[in-house]
């Protein structure tokens, strides 16, 4: 267990964390390396959490959703997957670092885990992929403690499918488990997991497993960069994304970039109008 100084400290810590509202929503502006450092260096110290990863996709349904919305207000760390919330950020001029992308994350944080000596499990995803991609990176990263469970379709509505889970943490012990449900599956597990295990972090991922395994290939580095990791999740799926990528987040994705340019001319406006009353103060 942590000592009473060690939560104080991280407390403080989770004070001091930048942050950028979009839309409503507050994201904590950090970098890759720092939420993999926050995450491990409070694992070790047997100190939990939950982490949302919004994209445009789950930005749109936070928004849309209340209920959702003050659940992921709720979460430890909330971190940009996305690389339209990076553009609109610049854009209402407050810009987040970087975009924080699990699909990535998962190998940095499996390397920090093994310096730490923090235990990973992979909870969720298509079932034997959480198993295949275990075994990967247990391969990758030597001395790398993880575990894994693919939970039955329709678990969180079976009180002995969710007693089962809690087992399977409860005999791995681990120190940080990426969850692979999908928005918002993963985030009311977290919420729920979290709080009977508050030692643990819990780490949402999507599809991230698949990628491990190579089930999924990764996107070219360039189209990462420029924000067009859709279009090739897109010419992957497109019978299942066609809908979500065109139909909805397209149309959101400009709505979140007018909300932004709009937000950047009324703080401009009122900062304008501050001046005289600042002069004749």
């Amino acid at each position: 267990m942590a000592s009473k100084d060690s939560v104080s400290a991280r407390e403080d810590v989770l004070r001091r964390t930048p942050s950028v509202t979009l839309m409503g929503l507050r994201l904590d502006n950090l970098a890759e390396d720092e939420v993999v450092e926050r995450i491990v260096s409070d694992a070790s110290l047997g100190l939990g959490g939950w982490l949302a990863n919004p994209n445009v996709d789950r930005l749109r349904q936070i928004v849309a959703q209340p209920a959702l919305r003050q659940l992921v207000e709720g979460a430890s760390l909330v971190v940009p997957d996305g690389m339209p919330l990076i553009w609109a950020s610049r854009l209402q001029g407050t810009p987040l670092k970087a975009r924080v992308p699990m699909s990535e994350t998962i190998e940095t944080l499996s390397a920090a885990a093994v310096l730490h000596g923090v235990g990973l499990f992979l909870l969720g995803g298509a079932p034997t992929t959480a198993e295949r991609a275990s075994r990967l990176l247990a391969g990758r990263y030597p001395g790398l403690r993880v575990s894994h469970l693919c939970p039955p379709l329709g678990f969180e509505h079976n009180d002995d499918a969710m007693a089962a889970i809690c087992e399977a943490l409860k005999d791995a012990s681990p120190g940080v488990v990426f969850c692979a449900f999908g928005c918002p599956k993963e985030e009311h597990l977290m919420a729920l997991l979290h709080e009977r295990f508050p030692a643990v972090w819990f780490v949402s991922v999507g599809g991230t497993f698949s990628i491990v395994v190579g089930d999924t290939p990764k996107a070219a580095p360039w189209m990462r960069r420029t924000g067009l990791e859709w279009a090739h999740r897109l010419r992957l799926e497109p019978r299942r994304l066609f809908s979500r990528y065109i139909v909805h987040d397209a149309p959101f994705a400009l709505r979140l970039l007018g909300w932004s340019a709009l937000a950047r001319f009324r703080r401009a406006a009122a900062s304008t109008a501050a001046v005289p009353e600042r002069r004749g103060a």
